[in-house]
C-alpha cells in the first residue's frame, strides 16, 4: 500500500500536520530573539559538538555514515531562533531499502549472539549516553527548544530504558506446556521477531527511540530508525555511541528526509516485520492500513486527551504542583499532559422556602451552618466542604505566572518555544475557539514578546465540554479548566473522548481513589502525582490511543514472536540430551 502524502504526516513527526503544511522557520514573520550572545552561545556549543564527533549530519547504513545517494540536504532548525543547527542528508527510498537489507544481514548473527552479550552491550551504550549527557542535552535543546535542564533530563531518562532492558535480555524465558498426549513433548521458545521499522516523534528524540531500540535489541531483534526531520541531530549522536558500544554495524540503522519514500519503503518490504510507532491516532491508524498487506506486527502509541480530575478533598498544594508537571512539562508538548483540568465545585438546589427563610442545600462532605443577611430575607444555608475550584484557579494561575519562559540555554528557563509556526497557530487556533464560547484568559493567551515560536503560559477558565480545546490535543502551554459536581459526571467526562492513554486525579478520599482509578478508561493513570512515565512500568494507551506497551517487561512482549515445538515421543532416544551442572569452576556436560 502507498501512503503518498498522508505518510508526511505519519513520519514527519509532528502530531497533526503534513509536511506540506509546515513552513520552514526561517520564514517566519516574528520578531527574533535579538540577544547577539545568545547566537554566539549557540555557535560555540555547536562548534564544540562537532568537535565532539556526535554531531552527525548523514545516515547510519550497515555502520557506514552515508550522504544521501542524490546528494540532497535538510536543515535542520533551532525553533527558539529559526537558525540552522546543521544541513543533514534527505534519505528516500533507496536509502532505506539498503538499511533494510543491511538490518536484515546483520539479523541472521545479531538474533543469536548469546543474551548476556547482548546485554553487555546495551550496558555499554547505556554508559556511553550517561558519560555523553551534557552534550546529548545540548543537542536536544538546540533542535527541539526544550530548556537544557529538562533536555538533560530526558537523557537520563532514555538512557534508563537501554540499563533496564539490558538486563531484561537475560530473561526472555520459554515454557514447558503438559502434553494432552503421553507421546508428546510441548516446548514454548520466544524469539525475535526480526527487523523492526521505529518511527518516532520530536518530542522526545532520544527517549522515543530508546524505549523502542532497547527492548528490540534487546530480543535480538534489528532495527531502522526513521527518526523526525525537526529533531533527526539527537538520533545520530545516539547510534554513533550504539557503534562505540560495540553494537554490530547494522543491527542499528537510521535513515531521515523524505518521509513518504522512507514510509513506504518500510511498510512494502516483506523484510520489515515489525513497526512501532508513536504520534498521533490518525497516521497510526494509516500505519495500520499500511502494514497490512505484508501483515507486520504494529505497536503504536498514539495521541491522548488526558483528563486531571481535582476533587474538593484533594491536598490544594498537592494538586497544583502535580497539575503543574502534568501539563506544562515539555511546554506542553507530550501525549500524557493533562489536556482537560477538571475541577469540582459546589452542586445547589433551593429545597424550600418558608416565610422570610430560604433554605439552601449544598452537596458536599463536611458540614457547618452559617446565616446570611440579605436585603429582607434570612438565607440559610447548610455548607458540606465549600467546592475547590475557585482556590484552586487562583493557586494554579499564580505558580504558573512564575514559570519562566526563555531560549534553552536561558539560566533558570523552564519553557522552551513550541516545535514551529504550525504548533503556534493550533495553540492560537484553540484559544480563540474556547474565548469565543465563552471560555475567560486567567492568565496569559497570546504570543510571547520574546517572538518566534514562543507563546505565554496560558489558563483559561469556564471551559466546556463541546469546546475545541477539550475534544483535541492542543499540544501547547494551555491548561484549560472545566467545572464538575460529582464523582460521576467527572468520570463520564473524563472518559467522554476516542482517546485513552493518560490520566490524573487528585484526592485524598482512598476509597474514591480506587473507585475513579478503575472507572477511568485509561492506560496510565497517576493519583496524586504528575509524572507517571518510567523504564520499570508499561507505557501505552486503550481505546484509540494505541496498541501495544512500551517499557518494563511488558515492553519486551511487542518484539518477540511465541513459537511451539512439539515432539514426538517415539523418537526422544534420538536426541541429544545435554544435562550441565556446575562443578568447580567449568561445566561437565553428559551426552545421552
Amino acid at each position: 500500500m502507498t501512503l503518498g502524502g498522508v505518510s508526511r504526516l505519519a513520519l514527519v513527526g509532528y502530531r497533526s500536520f503534513s509536511a506540506s503544511q509546515v513552513p520552514r522557520m526561517h520564514s517566519y514573520c516574528f520578531t527574533p530573539i535579538t540577544s547577539r550572545q545568545m547566537s554566539t552561545d549557540v555557535k560555540s556549543i555547536t562548534a564544540k559538538l562537532r568537535s565532539s564527533g556526535l554531531l552527525r549530519t548523514q545516515g547510519l547504513i550497515g555502520g557506514k555514515w552515508t550522504d544521501a545517494y542524490d546528494g540532497k540536504t535538510l536543515e535542520v532548525l533551532n525553533p527558539a531562533t529559526g537558525e540552522v543547527v546543521a544541513d543533514v542528508s534527505c534519505m528516500g527510498r533507496k536509502e532505506t531499502n539498503d538499511a533494510i537489507s543491511s538490518a536484515t544481514d546483520a539479523f541472521s548473527s545479531w538474533s543469536k549472539v548469546t543474551a548476556a552479550e547482548r546485554s553487555k552491550c546495551l550496558r555499554k551504550w547505556y554508559d556511553l549516553l550517561i558519560a555523553h549527557k551534557e552534550e546529548l542535552g545540548q543537542l536536544i535543546t538546540l533542535e527541539q527548544g526544550k530548556p537544557l535542564k529538562e533536555a538533560i533530563g530526558e537523557v537520563s531518562y532514555g538512557a534508563s530504558f537501554i540499563e533496564f532492558f539490558a538486563e531484561e535480555a537475560k530473561r526472555v524465558y520459554g515454557d514447558i506446556i503438559p502434553a494432552t498426549l503421553s507421546d508428546r513433548r510441548l516446548f514454548v521458545l520466544r524469539q525475535p521477531v526480526g527487523v523492526v521499522g521505529a518511527i518516532t516523534p520530536w518530542n522526545f528524540p532520544l527517549a522515543m527511540i530508546t524505549r523502542k531500540v532497547g527492548p528490540a535489541l534487546a530480543c535480538g531483534c534489528t532495527v531502522v530508525i526513521k527518526p523526525s526531520e525537526f529533531t533527526p541531530l539527537t538520533a545520530l549522536a545516539a547510534a554513533e555511541l550504539s557503534l562505540q558500544a560495540g553494537i554490530p554495524p547494522g543491527a542499528v540503522n537510521v535513515v531521515m528526509g523524505n518521509a513518504p519514500d522512507i514510509g513506504d519503503a518500510l511498510l512494502a518490504s516483506p523484510q520489515v516485520r515489525k513497526i512501532t510507532f508513536t504520534g498521533s491516532t490518525a497516521v497510526g491508524k494509516k500505519l495500520m492500513a499500511g502494514a497490512a498487506a505484508t501483515v507486520k506486527k504494529v505497536s503504536l502509541e498514539l495521541g491522548g486527551n488526558a483528563p486531571c480530575i481535582v476533587f474538593n478533598d484533594a491536598d490544594l498544594d498537592v494538586a497544583v504542583k502535580g497539575a503543574l508537571a502534568a501539563k506544562f512539562r515539555n511546554s506542553g508538548q507530550t501525549c500524557v499532559c493533562a489536556n482537560r483540568i477538571l475541577v469540582q465545585e459546589d452542586l445547589v438546589n433551593i429545597a424550600s422556602q418558608h416565610g422570610n427563610e430560604v433554605w439552601v442545600f449544598v452537596i458536599s462532605s463536611e458540614f457547618k451552618k452559617e446565616r446570611v443577611f440579605l436585603e429582607f430575607f434570612v438565607v440559610t444555608y447548610w455548607v458540606f466542604n465549600a467546592g475547590i475550584y475557585e482556590k484552586f484557579a487562583n493557586a494554579f494561575s499564580n505558580a504558573v505566572q512564575d514559570l519562566k519562559v526563555g531560549e534553552g540555554f536561558t539560566e533558570g528557563a523552564v519553557q522552551g518555544p513550541l516545535i514551529n509556526k504550525a504548533a503556534l497557530e493550533k495553540v492560537e487556533r484553540f484559544v480563540q475557539d474556547a474565548v469565543s464560547k465563552g471560555a475567560k484568559v486567567l492568565l496569559g493567551g497570546k504570543r510571547h514578546s520574546l517572538g518566534m515560536t514562543f507563546y505565554e503560559p496560558t489558563v483559561i477558565g469556564d471551559v466546556k465540554n463541546d469546546m475545541l480545546i477539550s475534544r483535541e490535543e492542543v499540544f501547547g502551554p494551555v491548561a484549560p479548566l472545566l467545572r464538575f459536581k460529582t464523582e460521576e459526571e467527572a468520570i463520564h467526562m473524563a472518559n467522554d473522548t476516542n482517546a485513552g492513554l493518560a490520566a490524573y486525579i487528585f484526592t485524598t478520599n482512598v476509597q474514591r481513589t480506587w473507585r475513579v482509578s478503575e472507572a477511568l478508561e485509561y492506560g496510565l493513570v497517576g493519583v496524586n502525582e504528575g509524572l507517571i512515565s518510567t523504564e520499570v512500568a508499561p507505557f501505552g494507551g486503550v481505546k484509540q490511543s494505541g496498541l501495544g506497551r512500551e517499557g518494563s517487561k511488558y515492553g519486551m512482549d511487542e518484539y518477540l514472536e511465541v513459537n511451539e515445538i512439539c515432539v514426538l515421543g517415539g523418537y526422544e532416544q534420538k536426541l541429544m540430551v545435554e544435562v550441565c551442572s556446575l562443578f568447580g569452576d567449568g561445566l561437565v556436560v553428559i551426552q545421552r
